[in-house]
């Protein structure tokens, strides 16, 4: 009898199980998917599901504005703006302003308010931003700059402190001899005493 036996033999399965050849292909064909098929996530003009708004506020653009006045013995200035524009507006103004004065080019904006000083031409300044034109003037920045308890019959004819507050759109102090706080800005406005317009927020 031969001793080598054929390919085929009578009662042995011939090949692979069926069950291992539908696992098998089950497995290629996931295979296949998973290498070559991409991601939803990762498909080109899809948003990220973690992506979020960059621009809280889209009327941050900067704004105009124009100074009106200079007033050297308050070492104030009165600075315009357009009456449409937003307290975002404002805000980034206020900060621009400061940005200028911690580079020393605060003098490219505005008008110096101490020439001649050693610390800065901008050692003291109060900088009112109204958006009214009537009130951008010297004699309301006058009011706002004595204070809420000045004596009102001494300056009859001057607008009412109560109402000059109510007109500032924003206010930017600065003092480089206190060393603490060199720079104060506010939506608003409030005197030294602590009375404050209405829709008064401190920035910085």
């Amino acid at each position: 009898m031969d001793s080598e036996q054929g390919p085929y033999e009578e009662g042995k399965r011939a090949g692979a199980h069926p069950v291992a050849v539908i696992l098998g292909v089950i497995v290629g064909l996931w295979l296949l998917i998973w290498l070559f098929v991409p991601n939803p996530k990762h498909r080109q003009g899809m948003v990220p599901e973690a992506v979020q708004e960059t621009t809280d506020n889209p009327d941050e653009a900067p704004v105009m504005y124009q100074v009106v006045d200079t007033i050297p013995e308050m070492n104030a200035i009165s600075v315009l703006v357009p009456p449409q524009a937003t307290d975002s507006q404002i805000i980034g103004l206020l900060k621009r302003l400061r940005d200028a004065r911690l580079a020393n080019t605060l003098s490219t904006l505005l008008p110096p308010t101490t020439p001649g000083n050693t610390l800065s031409e901008h050692a003291i300044a109060d900088v009112y931003i109204f958006s009214d034109a009537q009130y951008a003037k010297k004699d309301v920045v006058q009011v706002l700059a004595r204070g809420a308890h000045a004596p009102g019959e001494f300056y009859p004819q001057a607008v009412p402190f109560e109402t000059a507050m109510e007109q500032v759109r924003g206010h930017y102090r600065i003092n480089l001899e206190n060393l603490g706080a060199p720079d104060r800005a506010s939506l608003g406005f409030a005197d030294e005493s602590g009375v404050h317009s209405r829709h008064y927020r401190r920035i910085f």
